[in-house]
């Protein structure tokens, strides 16, 4: 589908307008079309512009003008039903969380959003005050669920979004990031190089048009974009307040699976996900497998068994066991004194003990015999 000129302008022209998530705006446009709604607000509607802010910021804002600014930053312009579209935007239709939802007039988009990938996408967020342990998980799972063919879709912050774009960059794998401000002024600052990796590597997108600026309403809108584009979310680690928990409750509201990440009960960055496991339908999970598992393909996709490494005395057969249970941890004892401890006969008794000095899990001959501690890497 193509919108024509006229529309696109329209849409454009709200978008540069308009502060984000404004539910009645976003519903109206859906139900009629953008260029019948700034026509209503410029005619002046108490219904959706009581005291005439919105009249007054479409006069003063040029679409043509915003709309030549994006194409000089390399910044394209996607409306709902065009195939560069994530289908995903649209359960924002009828969904609303503290005064914000609606589906955006439409998306500024730099780099290449490929909505098709964002079938199988995880929302990595969390805290901007991130640990060690955080920042680690952050990275490390992210590099997994690329190389599992998983989008991942984060907000560009200091902290776990940083560090799930790092990891899904470091494997060659897809990101997007959801900005709160206009793409041709990347915030935060101090990300600027990694918010120009996502750009060539991936995708930077937003809502608000080329030249808006920041303010923490906007961050709290975008947080919806973040939980409609991916199939389901990760919070790796969050504070009691934390704006991941926002993402996490938008995800929850559009059906999206919410995945949390458990953290020492004595680290604050971590209550926010433990309240999520308590109160919210979290899941807990451990490994990245257990993520994809959520947003993956039924059956394809299962987590499977975590592997656990083979101890020393595993496969060992029970009367081998019970033998080497008999042998003292320190100091030697005698074939006689393990028949008594075991009940077995000599000749079974013998035969345990040779086999585990063949194990290497004991040392002896003839009579005398004692316990070795087990070799590292021994099966």
């Amino acid at each position: 589908m193509t919108t024509d000129t006229a529309e696109r302008t329209a849409r454009a022209h709200l978008s540069a307008s308009l502060e984000p998530g404004l539910p009645d705006v976003l519903r109206r446009v859906v139900e009629t079309s953008g260029a019948a709604v700034v026509d209503t607000l410029l005619a002046g509607s108490p219904e959706l512009d009581p005291d005439g802010r919105l009249r007054r910021r479409l006069h003063v804002v040029r679409p043509q003008e915003v709309l030549s600014r994006a194409r000089r930053g390399g910044i394209s312009f996607v409306v709902p039903g065009e195939r560069g579209w994530p289908d995903g935007l649209d359960d924002l239709a009828t969904t609303v969380r503290e005064r914000r939802g609606g589906v955006p007039t439409g998306l500024w988009v730099r780099g290449t959003l490929d909505p098709a990938a964002l079938v199988r996408s995880v929302a990595v967020v969390g805290s901007r005050a991130a640990t060690a342990y955080g920042t680690t998980v952050a990275t490390d799972w992210s590099a997994t669920l690329a190389e599992r063919d998983v989008s991942v879709v984060s907000g560009a912050a200091y902290g776990v979004d940083a560090a799930a774009h790092r990891g899904a960059l470091a494997v060659d794998g897809r990101t997007v990031a959801v900005l709160a401000g206009g793409l041709d002024q990347p915030y935060p600052r101090g990300n600027a190089a990694l918010i120009e990796r996502i750009a060539h590597q991936g995708a930077l997108v937003s809502e608000a048009a080329p030249g808006s600026p920041i303010n923490r309403g906007r961050f709290l809108s975008r947080n919806r974009l973040i939980a409609a584009m991916s199939a389901g979310a990760l919070v790796v680690e969050a504070g009691a307040r934390s704006g991941a928990l926002s993402t996490a409750r938008w995800a929850l509201a559009l059906m999206r699976p919410v995945a949390a990440l458990p953290g020492p009960v004595t680290s604050a960055m971590s209550l926010g996900t433990h309240q999520l496991l308590r109160e919210q339908d979290a899941v807990l999970v451990s490994r990245p497998e257990e993520v994809v598992e959520l947003v993956g393909d039924l059956g394809n996709d299962a987590a499977g068994l975590p592997v656990t490494p083979d101890r020393p005395l595993d496969g060992l057969p029970e009367v081998a066991l019970t033998v080497h249970e008999a042998l003292p941890p320190r100091g030697i004892t005698t074939v006689a004194e393990v028949m008594v401890v075991t009940g077995l006969t000599l000749p079974v008794a013998v035969r345990a003990l040779a086999g585990l000095r063949e194990r290497g899990l004991a040392e002896g001959a003839g009579e005398t015999w004692r316990r070795l501690p087990p070799r590292r890497g021994l099966a």
